[in-house]
């Protein structure tokens, strides 16, 4: 149930911005509701991953060691993993928008996107944005990279214990409890990795693309 409560709360502060750009052409957004817009979008793009981790090991648990599910998934591991995840990911998503306030904005004050990116609104300054780069970049794939490679773990052992089971239907019955779960995991972060392939290559593609890529990225997950 939390993760679709992570994809809601990372969708609310930039769709509606959105709408209004492409309803009613508010295209304006003041600095404190900015920054605070990519606050909240950073912290629960790193807080939906984390569920995803959280949810694989729930996952493993169930099917891998299904007699001690009860005393290992209980109340308070649920309560622990949530305050891990909010904590967590809203401590490193902290300094994001605070080194992007700092900087000088002296040249534009156009972003070439529809919700205030780290990236698009840092390109505004006439400050070196190096670090600013860096740290998304390092705090992003450390936060990302280890729940992925968490998921992978997790759903290898799943698949190992799957295959074993002899019992006809007992494969199709343990699949099926992950099967949502697993299309959302594929669609995050196959997303991530397209957003981040086109951002690199972005000379050779138009500048829509990644735009398109973002906003799809937020918006749907919490259709599903």
């Amino acid at each position: 149930a939390s993760s679709p409560c992570w994809t809601s709360c990372s969708a609310s502060p930039c769709i509606p911005k959105v709408l209004a750009i492409f309803w009613f052409d508010l295209r304006s957004i003041s600095f404190p509701a900015c920054f605070l817009q990519m606050f909240i979008m950073n912290s629960f793009l790193t807080m939906e991953s984390c569920t995803f981790m959280v949810m694989a090991y729930d996952r493993y648990v169930a099917i891998c060691h299904p007699l001690r599910y009860p005393s290992i998934i209980t109340d308070k591991f649920v309560a622990r993993a949530v305050v891990f995840v909010i904590a967590r990911n809203a401590f490193v998503s902290l300094p994001v928008p605070m080194l992007s306030a700092r900087l000088r904005y002296c040249a534009g004050n156009t972003i070439k996107n529809c919700i205030c990116t780290n990236l698009s609104v840092s390109k505004l300054s006439c400050d070196d944005i190096t670090f600013n780069q860096l740290y998304q970049f390092v705090a992003g794939w450390t936060l990302l990279g280890s729940d992925l490679i968490l998921i992978f773990i997790s759903y290898s052992f799943i698949l190992k214990v799957v295959l074993r089971i002899k019992a006809e239907g007992a494969v199709a019955k343990a699949l099926s409890t992950c099967g949502s779960h697993f299309i959302l995991i594929l669609f995050f972060s196959t997303v991530l990795l397209v957003l981040v392939i086109t951002n690199l290559a972005r000379k050779r593609i138009p500048p829509d693309v990644p735009i398109l890529l973002n906003i799809l990225h937020h918006l749907i997950p919490p259709a599903l």
